[in-house]
């Protein structure tokens, strides 16, 4: 490795040292391996248009009080420059990580120091709901400390604009400049939290403002609470030991969902998440116990909510008494085709309105949006790009119906501005109800998009590599698929390739064919004969790259069996990289 990164590291870490650390750092610290000083102190924790995310733990690449003192001076020096005349105002919200509630208390003890307002939420808080805070507040500006549904040992700091959207990365730019002046983050000014209290430059946010966004999440149905369809459908619900259960059995009763049971052993929010590897609603371990409480209950539908609350899992019971998981292509298709089925009854579904895919989601919901008279809109990865262009429609005039991606993420409303969770669980169960009410099930339902739309299939492989010579291997994977894309994948050719880090589309034998409308991403996805695709993309949260497929068939099987065959094509691709 690079010896004046060592030379960095090992100077970092003196200062460390040196700083007043209390005991317990002071252990985590001392007798460190030179490894493991390279790990910690090698660079600044990367903070980009997502914000922070890490592991838990001492050190500059490492989630601490430090680093979060850090990025919130270069935020809060940012806003100083932007802002002119008054003071600006920040919105803060945790979740239930460890350690979320000290870093939320930092955020607003540095905020504090710089002479910026600092609105803290008093308990843990779902994403969703700071995204509507920042609007309903006025907000300058709003962070969440949340690592969204990564391992126990990963907590995060994401940043939110005005518009109650992840920041673009320009402000992402700017703030990063800011930070550059505290490369010595014990040199960030801190404001006592008690005595910012007492200056009011700190304080909570009320509980009207969750009120209000539960009233505007419960004005998002077509059926009344006292609907003798909601009555009858049973529920079971688990928030992963997350911020869920508030505000979610809340907005569930409030919709009259009365069968509601929550699954107890994960109901509070503990961020040792003890009954889970892994507190995501894409994996399958995490609805073990919600199926076993199910399965005692005869429950119609489960629900899973990851720990701040912005992504929504779910299974359905089918006629034979089995549960089948529905992944977030399928469960982003029902959520639309109810909501067009809805909006057409009431008369309020817009010709040409918006419906915002990401460029790896699935074509299902697009084809069901285009049969029914809606615009499809694709962005690049990440629902900051999804809220983002909701703002930037609404001033061209143009209504916005649904907005989702495959990782389980999706929005109705757009009094929030980010995927929520909340709004997701009402109208999937309320869709639910719907089905079920005329004799289906969820798992009927998709099968008949499958039968009018063309049955549709997709695959997710991930591919983890830990550290500064994993994130190597993930670029010279990269490198690998752009100096020689595939002319075929699983027998089916390519017919074109995107490329988002030239920002062109290339045909098979590598000519450019025309520009890419979207923004620069380090994205490479192929078209392949019959509407089929593959994508890979290097995380911008985890030491992952991941594969994506979609494959479009007559039939399920026909689907299933190509979506599978293509996955294991490039992960074997890539896996033969060095």
């Amino acid at each position: 490795m690079d010896e004046a990164l060592r030379d960095l590291s090992r100077r970092r870490y003196a200062t460390w040292l040196a700083a007043p650390l209390s005991p317990e750092e002071r252990s985590e610290l001392d007798g460190l391996s030179e490894a493991d000083v390279f790990d910690r102190f090698y660079r600044h924790l990367a903070f980009g248009t997502g914000g922070m995310r890490g592991e838990l733990g001492l050190g500059t690449n490492r989630m601490n009080v430090y680093v979060v003192r850090r990025a919130t001076a270069g935020l809060a020096a940012a806003l100083r420059e932007q802002v002119a005349g008054r003071r600006p105002r920040v919105v803060i919200a945790y979740d239930s990580r460890r350690g979320s509630r000290r870093f939320a208390e930092a955020t607003a003890e540095v905020l504090a120091a710089f002479d910026v307002e600092a609105l803290l939420f008093p308990e843990v808080t779902p994403t969703p709901e700071l995204s509507f805070a920042v609007r309903a507040l006025r907000a300058d500006a709003g962070v969440v400390i949340t690592a969204s549904h990564n391992p126990p040992e990963y907590n995060g700091y994401k940043v939110y604009g005005p518009d109650g959207v992840q920041i673009t990365p320009e402000v992402a730019e700017r703030i990063t400049a800011h930070m550059a002046a505290y490369d010595d983050v014990f040199r960030v000014p801190v404001r006592p939290l008690s005595e910012a209290r007492a200056a009011g430059l700190v304080r909570d946010v009320g509980p009207e403002i969750e009120a209000d966004y539960l009233a505007r999440v419960a004005g998002l149905g077509f059926r009344a609470p006292d609907d003798p369809a909601k009555g009858a459908l049973s529920i079971v619900y688990t928030p992963l030991h997350g911020a869920g259960a508030r505000p979610v059995l809340e907005a569930l009763r409030r919709a009259g969902f009365a069968r509601v049971h929550v699954v107890a052993a994960q109901k509070e929010p503990d961020g040792d998440f003890p009954t889970v590897a892994v507190p995501n609603p894409e994996e399958p371990e995490a609805f073990r116990l919600a199926l076993a409480e199910a399965r005692r209950l005869g429950a119609d539908l489960v629900l899973a909510t990851d720990p701040d609350v912005d992504r929504v899992g779910a299974a359905v019971r089918t006629g034979d008494g089995a549960y089948v998981l529905l992944n977030g292509n399928a469960i982003g298709a029902l959520l639309l085709d109810y909501l067009i089925a809805g909006r057409r009854a009431r008369g309020t579904l817009p010709a040409g309105g918006a419906v915002i895919k990401t460029i790896v989601t699935g074509d299902l919901g697009k084809a069901i949006a285009e049969a029914n008279g809606l615009r499809v809109y694709e962005v690049l990865t990440g629902f900051k790009f999804i809220g983002a262009l909701i703002g930037a429609l609404e001033r061209e005039g143009v209504p916005f119906v649904f907005g989702y991606e495959e990782s389980y993420g999706y929005l109705a409303g757009d009094f929030v501005r980010d995927k929520d969770a909340v709004q997701a669980a009402v109208l999937l169960a309320e869709a639910a109800a719907h089905h079920k009410a005329e004799g289906r099930t969820l798992v009927d339902a998709l099968a008949a998009l499958h039968q009018t739309y063309g049955a549709h299939a997709e695959r997710l492989r991930s591919l983890t590599l830990k550290g500064a010579e994993g994130a190597a291997r993930i670029g010279r994977m990269m490198a690998a698929l752009r100096s020689a894309p595939p002319k075929a994948l699983a027998g089916l050719p390519v017919v074109e390739i995107e490329d988002y880090r030239a920002g062109a589309v290339l045909d098979a034998a590598g000519r450019p064919l025309r520009k890419l409308a979207l923004p620069q991403a380090d994205v490479i996805k192929v078209r392949l004969e019959g509407g089929a695709w593959a994508a890979v993309r290097p995380s911008g949260t985890e030491p992952k790259i991941k594969v994506y497929v979609g494959a479009v068939a007559r039939e399920r099987e026909e689907a299933e069996a190509r979506a599978e065959a293509l996955a294991g094509a490039l992960v074997e691709r890539l896996e033969a990289v060095p």
